[in-house]
């Protein structure tokens, strides 16, 4: 009762009430350690909730379509409904309404860690709740237990030729994955829907276990000469047998995976990479399919690549103007770049109006593990004069650094150079957003995604009728 109380409170007063919904979830964890059987306590209350709110409210209007927003990509037109996260503009992203430096603060670490482990996130973001250290470690092995690949996407994976970008390369093994799917099978055996939600979470914890295990293998073949990955230790967190199987041994890089891995998960649901999975589960695709469609989506440059894109031109900056760059000489190459018609890359948002709290938390952990890394310095000096010189120019909305301004810079650090690669780490990470966002989706019964299109000439006719 706590949890609801203060969900509604919540609602009513975010800023107010949001320590409120803390200090309710943190006491509101079972203590049971199996996720499917949490899910199963949880998921029938929710979906009478929803069902009573639906039947007492169906009919309510929650906002207007303007055509801009028709010609704009559906800008801020209130139309998904995703459980996990909430993106607030000023606030930043809330992932079951906590913000990441509450989730830094409250999810648990692995023994001598700082960071919060991945797993405790996914728990959070499918459940609503704060899980227990013995929870996640449930978690950690049971992903551990389902990591291994079948034999004919280890052989798919070994014979990718070496120019296939590594995203192209993790799409397509995720979406050969499919031959594994549980969903597929139930759905063949003719299921109860009410079940689907069920065969939805092994999919999507199968894929979610089997995720790194692809990724390393991609890594160690494009850039390690098809060296072996090893073998997952059961006793080890998923994001270090990540780093395991990549080849990094050092401690704070694993620790920086870690925090990279919970930060970049989930970002509400109408982003590219949330919207598409969504919409492909809606047509009933298993999570092999909707996730590998996901990928697809997260590959352009106008979404995770987008980090690949900074780096390059951080890169570019440094060696045209030296490693310690006189703030003048660094103000005058940002107005230069944008007076040739081009953008500062990692500066705006779609939606958010303040600094990404993606890239506060990385930047936190740069000056406190790299504070003298030159790339960071440069990061930093941009940082403090960017913002001012896009207020000056009066073009951008959003004259603060997201969270693509920052990260390619640590990965760098630590000896992972291969830009080509840092997407691929994106969509790991993005996976325990959309797939916790797709058990729900199976769990409340939501159908398939069909919103109506219009012509121009369409809407110029309505336009007419409604000012005439």
């Amino acid at each position: 009762m706590a949890l609801i109380a203060a969900s509604r409170l919540l609602l009513l007063n975010p800023a107010k009430h949001a320590g409120a919904l803390v200090v309710a979830c943190r006491h509101s964890s079972s203590s049971t350690t199996n996720l499917k059987d949490v899910l199963s306590e949880i998921i029938p209350k929710e979906q009478a909730r929803v069902r009573d709110f639906r039947q007492e409210n169906g009919n309510a209007v929650i906002g207007q379509v303007t055509v801009d927003m028709a010609y704009g990509g559906m800008r801020g037109i209130k139309g998904l409904v995703t459980e996990t996260s909430v993106l607030d503009p000023d606030e930043g992203i809330r992932f079951r309404g906590y913000s990441i430096p509450e989730c830094q603060k409250l999810l648990p670490k692995a023994p001598g860690g700082a960071e919060p482990l991945p797993e405790g996130l996914f728990w959070l973001l499918i459940t609503g709740k704060v899980p227990t250290q013995e929870q996640v470690s449930w978690v950690s092995a049971e992903w551990a237990k389902r990591a291994a690949l079948p034999s004919h996407v280890v052989t798919m994976i070994d014979n990718f030729p070496t120019n296939l970008h590594p995203m192209s390369q993790l799409s397509a093994s995720v979406t050969a994955l499919n031959s594994e799917s549980k969903f597929v099978a139930a759905y063949g055996e003719g299921v109860n829907k009410a079940k689907y939600w069920e065969y939805t979470y092994e999919d999507s914890m199968d894929l979610i276990a089997k995720l790194p295990t692809i990724a390393a293998k991609i890594y160690r073949n494009l850039y390690r000469e098809g060296s072996s990955i090893g073998a997952i230790d059961p006793a080890l967190d998923w994001s270090k047998n990540f780093t395991n199987m990549l080849g990094y041994s050092d401690v704070q890089f694993t620790e920086l995976m870690r925090l990279y891995l919970t930060i970049h998960s989930d970002h509400e649901g109408g982003n590219v990479s949330a919207h598409t999975c969504h919409l492909v589960g809606s047509a009933l695709s298993d999570p092999y399919l909707s996730f590998a469609a996901a990928m697809n989506g997260l590959a352009g440059p106008l979404h995770g690549l987008a980090n690949q894109e900074v780096l390059v031109w951080l890169t570019q900056l440094q060696k045209e103007l030296g490693a310690d760059v006189p703030i003048e000489k660094l103000r005058d190459f940002i107005w230069n770049t944008l007076k040739s018609g081009r953008v500062v890359p990692g500066y705006g948002h779609a939606v958010l109006r303040k600094t990404d709290p993606r890239y506060m938390c990385q930047r936190e952990f740069a000056q406190k593990h790299l504070p003298n890394d030159s790339m960071f310095r440069l990061v930093s000096h941009l940082y403090e004069i960017v913002p001012n010189i896009l207020l000056e120019q009066g073009k951008a909305k959003n004259p603060w650094p997201n969270v693509d301004a920052h990260s390619g810079v640590l990965l760098q650090h630590y000896g992972m150079t291969e830009m080509n690669y840092y997407t691929v780490l994106f969509g790991v990470s993005r996976a325990l957003g959309v797939l916790a966002s797709l058990v729900w989706d199976r769990a409340l019964g939501l159908p398939l995604e069909r919103p109506k299109s219009m012509s121009t000439d369409g809407l110029m006719k309505l336009v007419g009728k409604k000012s005439g």
